[in-house]
């Protein structure tokens, strides 16, 4: 643990770590916007738009991810011409960000739209019977019930995404797997302690969050 007694070394490790957690943070966020606005695309009753949310989701799920990052930065970016901000490490995060989200968001849309899938279809019926439109009964009565029954497998995607994160430094943004991969060069004689920490950090983050989803959902399970 030598290693982690330089201050330089220490700093390395967590800016790498700092740079995931904006990562999770930021991806998770667009995903969910996004993926909230496909699965009502999937629901809708009109075919185009259901047409759209369903080949989002099938190219998006069946494609790897270092792939669409890898189209961010080199197909936006570099071909392009995409340039979000000035600052490169920024414009890497948010090159990243975009491709973290645009993936996630296909898993998302899957997990809430089995969430509709789980209310009853009278509950609908019943709202387009006192006048209110499709966007209205999505919004009012479906999603807020669905969201309280896909915590669980939300919180299984976003940590998912914590741990994808670390395909942004494919692009070379200097975030987790980077920064290892930065000290075991400079210590080759440590690469298990270094090790050790890295997986240790994502473990002791990860898994608390993990029961904190379960216990989040648990609160708030729908009573049928």
């Amino acid at each position: 643990m030598d290693v982690f007694s330089d201050p330089l070394n220490v700093d390395v490790y967590v800016t790498g770590f700092l740079w995931i957690l904006r990562l999770t943070a930021a991806g998770a966020f667009f995903a969910l916007v996004l993926g909230v606005v496909l699965a009502g695309m999937r629901v809708s009753p009109v075919p185009v738009l259901r047409g759209f949310g369903a080949a989002w989701v099938n190219i998006f799920r069946n494609t790897p991810l270092t792939l669409i990052v890898f189209f961010c930065y080199f197909g936006l970016y570099s071909t392009l011409g995409l340039s979000i901000v000035d600052d490169i490490d920024m414009n890497n995060f948010w090159l990243g960000v975009i491709g973290l989200a645009v993936y996630t968001a296909a898993f998302v849309c899957e997990a809430i739209r089995s969430g509709i899938n789980t209310i009853p279809a009278g509950q609908a019926e019943a709202a387009r019977a006192v006048g209110m439109s499709f966007l209205q009964t999505l919004t009012i009565i479906v999603l807020p019930q669905a969201g309280r029954a896909v915590i669980a497998p939300l919180g299984s995607i976003f940590i998912a995404l914590c741990k994808n994160a670390t395909i942004v430094g494919t692009i070379g943004l200097m975030e987790s797997s980077n920064a290892m991969k930065e000290l075991i060069n400079a210590n080759g004689d440590a690469v298990i302690p270094i090790f050790l920490v890295f997986a240790g950090t994502f473990a002791v983050v990860l898994i608390p969050t993990g029961y904190g989803f379960g216990w989040l959902a648990n609160r708030l399970a729908v009573k049928r």
